[in-house]
C-alpha cells in the first residue's frame, strides 16, 4: 500500500510539472481575471471527482479504486498549477520592491494556513473522525461549493494582462504610460523639457 501511495505522488509530482508547462506555453498571455477565473471554476469542478470517489460512483462507472485515484491526483496536480501559476506571477507584480521575499514569505504562509485551518475546522464541524467516515460525503460538497462561492470575488482582481502587468515599471514610468494613454505629455517630459 505504501509503495501505491508513493508512486501516486511521484505522479501526481510528474503532473504538477505538466500544469506549470501547460501554464508557460499556453495561458501565460491570458488576462489576469480571465485565467483566475476559469481555473478556479475547474477547481471547484474538479474537486467532485473526490465526491465520486467517496460515494463510491468509480466502482459503478467501472474504474478500480488505483486507476481512479491516480487519475484524480493527476487532474488535481495539473488544475492545482494552473490555478497557482497566475497568483504567483500577480504576487510578484503587486510587490513592493526590496520586499519580494518577506512577501513571498507571507503569501506562502496565508497559503498553508488557509487549508490547514479550513480541514481541521471542516472535520471538527461535520464530525468526521479517522473512523467515522458518514460525513465525508458532505465536507466534499461544501468544500467544493465554497471553492466556487469565491468566483463572487473575482471582480477584485485585475482585469490587466499578464505580460503588460509583467513589465516591472519605476513610479515615473508609470506616470509617463499614464500621461501617454490619455494624450497628453508625461510629467517627467514637462519637468524636464525646456520653457
Amino acid at each position: 500500500m505504501q509503495e501505491f501511495v508513493g508512486l501516486v505522488h511521484a505522479i501526481g509530482a510528474v503532473a504538477s510539472m505538466v500544469g506549470v508547462l501547460i501554464y508557460h506555453k499556453w495561458l501565460k498571455d491570458y488576462p489576469f481575471r480571465s485565467i483566475l477565473f476559469h481555473a478556479q471554476l475547474l477547481y471547484g469542478v474538479s474537486g467532485l471527482l473526490d465526491l465520486t470517489f467517496v460515494l463510491r460512483w468509480n466502482l459503478a462507472l467501472g474504474v478500480p479504486d488505483a486507476a481512479f485515484v491516480t487519475l484524480e491526483e493527476c487532474v488535481s496536480r495539473v488544475v492545482g498549477r494552473v490555478r497557482l501559476m497566475p497568483m504567483m506571477v500577480l504576487s510578484a507584480k503587486l510587490c513592493p520592491p526590496g520586499a519580494e521575499g518577506t512577501f513571498f514569505a507571507l503569501l506562502m504562509c496565508i497559503d498553508s494556513l488557509g487549508p490547514l485551518a479550513a480541514k481541521a475546522g471542516g472535520a471538527a464541524v461535520l464530525r468526521v473522525t479517522r473512523t467515522d467516515f458518514g460525513r465525508l460525503w458532505l465536507a466534499v460538497l461544501l468544500r467544493n461549493a465554497l471553492r466556487l462561492a469565491t468566483l463572487g470575488a473575482i471582480s477584485l482582481v485585475p482585469a490587466a494582462g499578464q505580460a503588460v502587468a509583467g513589465a516591472a515599471r519605476a513610479p515615473g514610468e508609470l506616470a509617463a504610460a499614464a500621461g501617454r494613454r490619455r494624450g497628453g505629455e508625461s510629467p517627467a517630459h514637462n519637468a524636464h523639457s525646456p520653457h
